[in-house]
Formats: C-alpha cells, sequence, structure tokens
C-alpha cells in the first residue's frame, strides 16, 4: 500500500512539473496593496428534511445557516494574513479556535510561500474546496471531514499556472484527549485553459500510529457559461484492499446563462467496503448515492455586495450506516434560503 502511495505522491508531482513545459496562464495582480479587507457572509434558509415520507422535525424549518467574519490584507510586502470566524459554529471545552476556520500568517518570496496557522487542510476536489455557504448538500465524506486544522505548509508556484503545496497539519480527527496526531498533505493546484485540477495525496492519522491514505482528483471545466466539476477520492488503510473499496466520486454540472442566475445539477457517490475502523467519515457498510439540483438567482449585483436566492432539493438512497448523518436511504431534502454577502470596507497601503 506504502508504495502506491508513493507512486502516486510522485506521479502528482510530475503531473505539475511537467505542466512547466507548456504555456500557462499569467495571474493578474492588483495594482494597489490591501492593507486591510473586512467582509461578512451570512445565509438562513428555509429546509425540510423527509425520511421516507415521514418529516424529519429536528430537521425542518427556518434556520440561521451561516454568519461569517472574513479579514484578510498584507501587513508589510510578501507578509499577509488571513482570518475567517464564524459565529455559527459551536466551541468545544471552551476553545475560541474551534469557531475560527482559518487564521494564518503567508511570507511570499521569489515563488515560494511560507504559511502558518489555523489553515484549511489540503486535500483536492472542488466539492471540499467550496465555501460551505455555497453548498446546499454535501457528499457523505465532505460533510464528515474537519477540514480546518493548525498547521504549517510550504508552496512553490512552478508555473503561474501550477502549484505544489506541502502541509503538516493537526490530523483531522484528533480529539481533546489526544492532539499529539498529524496529517501530511501534498497537492497541486493548476489552470490550463478550460481545465482546472486539485490534486492530492495525503495521510492522515486516525488513531495513535495508524493511518489512512486519500487520493484526491479535483477536475474542473468550463466552457462559456457551463461548468463541469468531477471529483474522485480514495481511501485506504492497511490489510485492506487499495483500490476503489473506499471511495467517493462528486459531480456537479452548472450552467449560468446570465449573471444574474445559475443552475446546477449535481450527484454523489460514497461507498465503505471494508472491514476496518479507518475511515471516519464514510462508516464500513455504506453504500449511498445523491442526486438533486439547485437554482439561484442574484437581483442585486454590485461591486461591494450580493445577494442570492436560491431553492434546492435533493434525495439520497442506498445504505448509510452513520446515524449522525443527515440523509438516509428514502430521504428528501428541500432547501430554500438568501444569502448575502457584503464587503464592509477596504484600506489601502499609500
Amino acid at each position: 500500500m506504502k508504495s502506491i502511495y508513493l507512486a502516486a505522491a510522485a506521479l502528482l508531482c510530475s503531473a505539475a512539473i511537467a505542466s512547466a513545459q507548456e504555456a500557462g496562464s499569467t495571474v493578474s495582480q492588483d495594482s494597489k496593496t490591501e492593507l486591510l479587507n473586512v467582509d461578512v457572509k451570512a445565509r438562513a434558509d428555509w429546509q425540510g428534511l423527509w425520511d421516507d415520507g415521514n418529516t424529519n422535525d429536528a430537521n425542518t424549518g427556518f434556520e440561521g445557516k451561516y454568519l461569517m467574519l472574513k479579514l484578510d490584507g498584507e501587513i508589510v510586502p510578501g507578509l499577509k494574513y488571513a482570518w475567517r470566524q464564524r459565529f455559527n459554529k459551536s466551541v468545544v471545552d471552551g476553545n475560541f479556535f474551534d469557531a475560527t476556520d482559518w487564521i494564518n500568517l503567508t511570507y511570499s518570496t521569489h515563488n515560494f510561500e511560507f504559511s502558518a496557522g489555523k489553515q484549511i487542510v489540503g486535500i483536492g476536489g472542488y466539492e471540499y474546496d467550496l465555501n460551505p455557504a455555497d453548498v446546499y448538500s454535501y457528499s457523505l465524506f465532505t460533510q464528515n471531514i474537519a477540514c480546518y486544522q493548525f498547521g504549517a505548509s510550504v508552496a512553490y508556484n512552478v508555473t503561474p499556472a501550477d502549484k505544489l503545496m506541502f502541509q503538516v497539519s493537526q490530523s483531522m480527527f484528533h480529539s481533546p484527549g489526544n492532539r499529539n496526531m498529524y496529517s501530511y498533505n501534498l497537492m497541486w493546484a493548476g489552470r490550463h485553459g478550460l481545465y482546472s485540477s486539485l490534486w492530492s495525496v495525503n495521510l492522515a492519522e486516525y488513531a495513535k500510529g495508524r493511518y489512512i491514505s486519500y487520493i484526491a482528483l479535483g477536475n474542473q471545466f468550463e466552457l462559456g457559461p457551463v461548468t463541469l466539476q468531477l471529483d474522485f477520492m480514495n481511501r485506504a488503510a492497511s490489510h485492506q484492499a487499495y483500490l476503489f473499496r473506499d471511495c467517493s466520486v462528486m459531480g456537479d454540472l452548472s450552467y449560468a446563462p446570465s449573471d444574474h442566475w445559475r443552475i446546477h445539477a449535481k450527484m454523489t457517490y460514497d461507498v465503505n467496503r471494508t472491514n476496518t475502523a479507518a475511515d471516519l467519515c464514510v462508516l464500513p457498510g455504506t453504500e449511498f448515492k445523491m442526486a438533486g439540483g439547485a437554482v439561484e438567482f442574484f437581483p442585486l449585483r454590485k461591486k461591494r455586495t450580493s445577494l442570492r436566492l436560491h431553492a434546492g432539493c435533493y434525495y439520497g438512497w442506498g445504505r448509510n450506516t452513520n446515524a449522525g448523518d443527515l440523509l438516509h436511504n428514502k430521504s428528501t431534502f428541500l432547501s430554500c434560503g438568501v444569502t448575502w454577502d457584503m464587503n464592509l470596507f477596504k484600506l489601502y497601503r499609500k
């Protein structure tokens, strides 16, 4: 299993380095330097959940889904900071940082970036990478992964369109009683014409001295108003077949006929046919599918604010052995709501 994991890491590195031979697109830079950017995002929904035709009262009704405060900027040339606090997120054992998605410093020099603090764990895939306020129903894996952890990373811009990042973070599966657990993550982010990628190989400690590995392949194709996102993730640990027995597939097809409308269809498939306890996100015995879609309307489009109305419906079927998940066999989930995104103010360096 280790040899396959190392081979995947080598393939990821070689894919990014080989793309340096291509003519990559250049990254535009703002002429001004932002000292402080303050943004607030909020979302409220009415949602309904029916399990095999029976109303799930605990998950039906009005709900404040997200309230986020985000600050970022540049302290001195080359040294940037970022902080996002989620006010709707619960705090465990009085730890303020449980409600902090990220807070970190990043120093850039030449083609390198060094970052430390609470970060997004470097796992590939576009569903995983989206702002949670922009997702209406997740795959089982993404729904259950604790994707914000303290750690440090170094990134190298192989080309203006390709970045390799290596990160060491606290394990997504640590507990208050054992924080001495780690995850090792190697990710390639690339953009070439119509195609973009978020690929990674990961080795995460799920119990003391015991690891599960991921190969995550996120692929995005942009064809004018149409965007297709296809993600594949394979998970494996010791004493099990490596490929395809524990994996997830996520697909999202969206169409934006104008700046005011976006329609999308989505399907996910999560399966775990192993007999090990290594996967804590998609439990053994699970084979579950979810399909549905949503429509979004943006009545207000301005430079510093946006308003979004959405309505989506999703149906899940199959076996999900995690009783704590939202969707199970013959579950129907309906969500209607409003999202408000406001850039409060910006300060620029003179």
